[in-house]
């Protein structure tokens, strides 16, 4: 187990290690034939419900340093077959070959958009959703207990097409910004972006993690997925040594 790091610090280091993964997966034969190494792949983050693309900002900025090309889309937060659509059409506009990187519901989408898409060589789960087929959020949420996302710690808001959930502002730092600041907790509670309820009952397809290598980021103090959630998703049956890497961050 590796000692604590900063959070975004390891946060990065996790991307960067997938991409390091795919880099070298995709290089590895043109170097031994003496051809020049196909470029680096572009690395995608996807953010997760109550937070938007502004939250991977120093992430980005830690990887771009190093020389890897980031891009961070936009998730609807409409529900898992529309947003998982909407990534997988967002992926056809990209070149080259991709590492996908899924924070919390983030995970739930690339786990479905990246299923048969040939360019995406790793996917890196940070605290995520890792779903198998016909899993919903609510079954992965709630298999083990330690969650502090209750539906108390919701604002229910309807919209035209159904009801959206806002974390409350006496929740949201401990449910969702621990190691924030109180002041840093409270601009993006004020920003959040909303979930469809609809989302936490809607099942899961084919997971591309049973075929495309993974990492998983373990974060032992999460209060929205339990550490053994996570840990469960990350080292189900059919992963493969070779295949899921699990890191773990306080």
């Amino acid at each position: 187990m590796p000692p604590p790091l900063p959070r975004r610090t390891f946060l990065a280091g996790a991307a960067a290690a997938g991409a390091a993964a795919a880099t070298a997966t995709v290089g590895g034969p043109a170097a031994a034939t003496g051809h020049p190494p196909r470029a680096k792949p572009t690395i995608v983050l996807v953010h997760g419900a109550f937070a938007d693309a502004g939250g991977w900002s120093q992430v980005i900025a830690h990887l771009t340093r190093d020389g890897h090309f980031v891009i961070a889309p936009p998730n609807p937060l409409r529900g898992v077959h529309a947003d998982s659509a909407y990534l997988a059409a967002f992926l056809d506009s990209l070149p080259g070959p991709l590492v996908l990187v899924g924070h919390s519901y983030g995970g739930m989408l690339i786990t479905n958009a990246a299923y048969g898409n040939e360019r995406v060589r790793t996917l890196v789960y940070v605290a995520a959703f890792a779903p198998d087929a016909g899993e919903t959020l609510s079954d992965l949420q709630t298999m083990f207990p330690g969650t502090k996302l209750t539906e108390a710690a919701l604002d229910f808001r309807h919209h035209p097409h159904g009801v959206e959930g806002y974390v409350k502002r006496t929740a949201f730092r401990e449910v969702f910004a621990g190691d924030l600041s109180r002041s840093q907790a409270d601009l993006l509670w004020a920003t959040q972006r909303p979930g469809d309820t609809a989302t936490l009952s809607e099942a899961s397809g084919e997971p591309a993690w049973k075929t495309v290598p993974s990492y998983y980021l373990l974060a032992r103090e999460d209060n929205l997925i339990p550490a053994a959630a996570q840990r469960f998703m990350a080292e189900r049956p059919e992963r493969t040594p070779w295949r899921s890497r699990l890191r773990t961050s306080r």
